[in-house]
């Protein structure tokens, strides 16, 4: 089967301005001052840069989206041209700096504004202790609203950072955190490992250290740090259990920062520093496979990383696969098959509206908002197709595959077409009996799934569709058939009824089991799902409870949209007026394009 492939430079960035191919950006040196009256970050930084040899180029190009860009000098103050280019809506506005003979640095002194997508600013009723609090979320490309810089993981960077700020607070950032708060109030940070710049974080607010093992703490408001340091107790095993496969760990330490509820991800894999939802705190570890996936990213994401965002599946497909292993090391093997379960029914749900041109590994978003490359296929497609590899190759020789391929291209960002390159004179070439390269090609360029591929089978949730079933026929839900039942084999049931159940099926799930009150924000998400697509009213209270409450995508997105789909506009215009400037901005813009047109 041949495929066709678009004729993009796929070694190019298309979302981002800079000309990294001419010069390339090295090293961050960050002054920055936290005002949380203004809600702005003022400062300069710094930018140590290289050209390519025997490139005279006498021009830096960076991204900016929505800052102020007061000056630009050289190391010795005397003044640089610059100018702005046209402004796009996605990608903002290159800032071309004209550089003299011998110019190896400049400085750039700016503030950011109120659009700054990668920060959001919280009020004292946002957070659990009533003082205000500042996070970034800089991936995809949202680390230029808050830096000026080359803003493409192709330019890993070093950098180091002064901070302070107008409110006493603890500041941390993608970097070794300090364990003591300096008494002076200026927070300083060095990173000396090249990392992609849509890693680069900061957060500050009334913020508590908890020590979890020698090389890992918890960071998170008082009310919070003592119970998420006893979820992620398990954060060494895990860590052992990856360096037992993946080499060892290269960042030094792995701290955890739960933010608050408006963090619009589950998770981000911050070197140093993983940015954390407080939803994956449930008080029985079951949701703790997205601290997995975090921890595996400092191998397969921080440590080998894509090029582009097209590339993005290099990331999310190692590391989901790599999470489901963590998982089985630490939780046994009947938990990650519940989890491959799950992750294989959010795949089949998304493919199901999904066109078949984006059912590809490689994303084919060059003209698009790089957002859309964070699907079930650039995590769970490439996951199964991993999974694929370790089945054909066995665990031995795949963990041996694994660990030189990340060896090969530690600190190096990578294209899909590298990956196929090195699997060719690699895999295929030590094990051209188990995988050819036609198969090798269907799974990464081939719309789908292919024809081939054997869904993840469960042990366990037989037991669960034979419960399911018969409570379909009017049988009711005892406990004896509960008993041992799991978050997941929850989420499996509620994902797995038909679109339309009836009234009083609903209200028997509603009241015996009280789902839309659960602890474990995964189970009430499924639930609400079920319920406002039957149109069962009494759970639009707790709906908008949860909305106003949470702000994670994962979460967000998909209840809107159930709403939306359901017919109840009046409902879901109150209340996303009454929730939206609690969510992340990245995320309003989302909501704002999906539900008004915006």
């Amino acid at each position: 089967m041949d495929f066709v492939m678009h004729q993009w430079d796929n070694r190019h960035d298309y979302h981002s301005f800079a000309n990294t191919d001419s010069i390339r950006v090295t090293h961050l040196s960050l002054d920055l001052a936290i005002d949380f009256d203004t809600r702005c970050l003022q400062g300069c930084v710094r930018l140590d840069f290289v050209r390519k040899e025997g490139d005279a180029a006498d021009v830096l190009v960076l991204d900016t989206r929505a800052l102020a860009i007061k000056s630009i000098t050289d190391v010795h103050g005397q003044p640089l041209d610059w100018g702005l280019g046209q402004a796009s809506e996605i990608l903002g506005q290159a800032l071309e700096i004209m550089l003299p003979n011998g110019i190896t640095s400049v400085l750039v002194h700016y503030h950011t504004t109120e659009d700054a997508e990668g920060l959001q600013w919280l009020d004292g009723p946002q957070t659990q202790s009533g003082k205000p609090y500042l996070f970034s979320q800089s991936q995809p490309v949202n680390a230029r609203s808050w830096i000026p810089l080359q803003d493409t993981p192709k330019a890993r960077v070093t950098f180091d950072a002064r901070v302070r700020a107008n409110q006493p607070c603890r500041v941390v950032m993608s970097a070794l955190n300090q364990a003591d708060m300096p008494a002076d109030g200026v927070f300083e940070f060095v990173m000396d490992k090249p990392m992609p710049t849509h890693l680069l974080a900061i957060a500050a607010g009334q913020i508590d250290r908890v020590p979890v093992s020698e090389r890992s703490a918890v960071f998170a408001e008082p009310a919070m740090a003592s119970l998420a340091a006893r979820e992620f107790e398990d954060i060494e095993a895990m860590m052992q259990m990856a360096e037992s496969i993946l080499g060892p760990y290269a960042w030094e330490r792995y701290d955890m920062l739960i933010l608050p509820p408006s963090f619009p991800f589950g998770g981000m894999e911050n070197p140093c520093l993983a940015f954390l939802t407080p939803t994956l705190i449930a008080g029985d570890k079951s949701l703790v496979s997205t601290v997995a996936h975090e921890l595996a990213h400092s191998w397969t994401g921080n440590l080998v990383s894509n090029a582009t965002w097209r590339d993005l599946w290099l990331n999310e497909g190692f590391t989901t696969y790599f999470t489901n292993r963590i998982v089985e090391a630490v939780y046994g093997r009947e938990q990650a098959q519940l989890e491959l379960m799950l992750e294989y029914g959010r795949l089949k749900e998304e493919m199901a509206g999904m066109p078949l041109p984006r059912q590809t590994l490689p994303a084919n978003l060059q003209q698009d908002d790089p957002n859309a490359a964070f699907n079930r296929f650039t995590y769970d497609k490439a996951s199964m197709f991993v999974h694929f590899l370790e089945a054909r190759l066995g665990r031995p020789d795949f963990d041996a595959f694994l660990r030189s391929y990340i060896e090969h291209y530690a600190f190096v960002a990578i294209t899909t077409e590298d990956f196929v390159e090195y699997a060719k004179g690699t895999l295929l070439q030590t094990h051209p009996d188990k995988v050819t390269e036609a198969e090798l090609r269907e799974w990464i360029y081939g719309e789908g799934l292919p024809a081939t591929f054997m869904p993840p089978m469960s042990e366990s949730l037989g037991w669960v569709i034979e419960s399911m079933t018969e409570w379909l026929e009017g049988h009711p839900l005892t406990p004896e058939r509960l008993f041992g039942w799991r978050v997941q084999h929850w989420q499996f049931f509620l994902n797995n009824l038909p679109e339309q159940i009836s009234q009083e099926q609903l209200l028997e799930l509603d009241e015996r089991f009280a789902l839309g009150s659960s602890g474990n924000a995964e189970i009430a998400c499924d639930w609400f799902r079920v319920a406002i697509r039957n149109h069962y009213d009494p759970v639009l209270e707790q709906v908008e409870a949860f909305l106003c409450r949470i702000g994670r995508a994962k979460f967000v997105r998909p209840l809107f949209l159930e709403l939306q789909i359901a017919g109840y506009r009046q409902e879901l215009e109150a209340i996303y007026h009454r929730a939206r400037e609690s969510y992340h901005p990245s995320l309003r813009v989302q909501l704002d394009r999906i539900l008004f047109n915006e």
